[in-house]
Formats: C-alpha cells, structure tokens, sequence
C-alpha cells in the first residue's frame, strides 16, 4: 500500500490552479507610483467594468494626484493611468479609478466561508514580476495584523502561498476563482496574511467608491483582554473580558465615566472578550447613537452610556 496521491490528484491539482490564472490573472495589474518621495508599487485588481481598482492603502501611501502618478499594467499590455479616488489606512485597503478601459472584474467571494486546509491561490507582482500566480492552502483564520494607522485588521487570513514585496494589493483567490482576500504582508518565510473579503470589506470598498472614505465611530478607550476574576467569570458566563488600559482626555468614554482599570464586560447587550470587539461595532452606524457598557468596577457591575463620535 502506498499513501502517494499519484499523478490523477497532482493533475486535478494544477487543474484548479490552471483554471483560477485563467480566470483571474486578467483582472490583475501592475501598480507603479511616483510621487515626490520617490517611485514604488505594488498590485491591484479590477472590481467594477466602469474601472474601479482595489489594492492596499500602503501601496499608494501619499500619492497627492495630480502631482502624483498612478499607473496600472495588465497582462494583455493594457496600461492606463489611475486615480487614488479614496483610502482607509486603517483597513489598508484603497480604491483607485482608472482613467481608460480596463479587463472584466475579479469575482468577490466570502472569507468568512474559507476553511483551514482550502487551497487557495495568490495572484500578484511580486518585486515586480509581473502576472506571478503562487498557490498553498489556508494556514489558519481569525489573525489580527496591525496597521501603519494603529488599528488592527481582525479575522485576517494567513496562507503559505508564497507572497514577496510588490503581491500587496493583489488578488487571493478560492478554487472558484472568487477574491477573497486582498494580500496585504509578509509575516515571515511561508507565512502571508491577506485582508479579508467578507461583508464588513465590501462595505468600505463602497464607502470609498461612492465618498472617497469610510467613516468610523470612536469611543477614546484603550485595553486589553485579561482572565476575569473567578466570581465575575462565574457571574458574566465569559472567562475573559477587556480591561481598560487608558482613557483620552475630552473622549465620549472620558465623558462617559469610563475609568482606567474598569473591566468591559458588555457592549450593547453583548458579552465583550476582546478589544478586537468593540472595534467591530464602532462603524458609522454607531456615530452619536448611545450605547450602554457594562464594567466590574469595585466589586459590582456598573452600567454607563457612551455616545461615540465620529473618528476624525
């Protein structure tokens, strides 16, 4: 007996590969930037047939048109220039538009449906390789990756596929050749992460689209997540909660009440185990709407309301 998957997997293998470059590579471009700092680039992907580009916020970093340059190149020599039409540093995701014709769209998919162990595969230029196509599996979900802009980018999708400075922007792609995430870093040898494509990703990409930015709610509150003292776990049904580490002076939480040393344990009804979940909630639907939190402070659960304002 013998565990070897022989050439039929192999070849069903580069069959899926095969197919997704077909499909996908196309929509794929080349990203140049020269700006007054000099020249760089990365990749970027067609999402929409009237020319809206997406790539990472940190490939066009300063781009301040007209002065600056944006070009884009695809594989069938299309090279058109493109506007930065809107950024969020703290997504690192940004929508270009391009000034002429462009190929078909990658199709979206939905990160929030990958598996550990799914192949996936990477498209992009890595240190400007134009039309690079790597593939590996999903190593694992649920990464944070912080941003240039101070905030954390939750439920990042880790990959082995081979991702090189300049595959930034660039497609990670299902079996089905849907996009799924926006690679994004190198964390290490064999180990990438990509942005995910899922409900709340969409979401920005049409806030830049139609607006040029996407706005978000800000409470002023920094913490961490602790082990919560044995009776308040045994109170609250949650091992864990958020302690807060600081509160900005004049900030809705400062006007709120909030103390440094408060544990978090509720955010509008829900149980609260993390920072990453608090920034989930404070989209543009939360700005100037009161919302109750809930703290273990001396002994005894407290409520207060915060309204949150808008991040400037």
């Amino acid at each position: 007996m013998t565990n070897d998957p022989g050439p039929e997997a192999l070849d069903a293998y580069s069959e899926v590969v095969t197919r997704v470059a077909r499909t996908v590579l196309p929509s794929v471009a080349s990203v140049a930037v020269r700006n007054a700092r000099g020249a760089g680039g990365g990749s970027a992907s067609v999402i929409t047939p009237d020319g809206f580009l997406l790539t990472s916020a940190h490939v066009v970093e300063g781009v301040d048109p007209p002065v600056d340059v944006v070009d884009a190149a695809f594989t069938d020599g299309t090279t058109v220039r493109a506007d930065v039409v809107g950024r969020d540093p703290l997504s690192d995701l940004a929508v270009l538009h391009a000034r002429g014709d462009v190929p078909d769209p990658v199709e979206f998919g939905d990160a929030s449906r990958l598996q550990v162990g799914q192949l996936v595969v990477a498209l992009g230029n890595p240190l400007g390789l134009a039309g690079s196509v790597t593939a590996g599996i999903v190593s694992a979900l649920g990464r944070s990756l912080p941003t240039r802009a101070g905030r954390v980018v939750d439920e990042v999708v880790q990959t082995d596929a081979a991702l090189n400075p300049g595959n930034s922007g660039g497609v990670l792609a299902d079996a089905r050749g849907r996009m799924v995430g926006v690679n994004t870093a190198v964390a290490g040898v064999g180990l990438g992460l990509a942005v995910p494509v899922n409900s709340t990703t969409r979401e920005i990409v049409g806030a830049l689209m139609s607006t040029g930015r996407f706005r978000r709610a800000w409470l002023g509150v920094a913490g961490a997540q602790v082990p919560l003292p044995p009776a308040v776990a045994a109170k609250v049904g949650t091992p864990t909660g958020m302690q807060v580490a600081g509160v900005v002076e004049g900030s809705p939480a400062a006007a709120a009440g909030l103390h440094r040393g408060d544990l978090v344990i509720s955010l509008a009804g829900e149980l609260v185990t993390s920072t990453t979940q608090i920034q989930r909630r404070m989209v543009e639907g939360a700005i100037d709407r009161p919302v109750e939190i809930t703290v273990w402070r001396n002994g005894a659960l407290v409520d207060v309301v915060v309204v949150p304002r808008e991040l400037a």
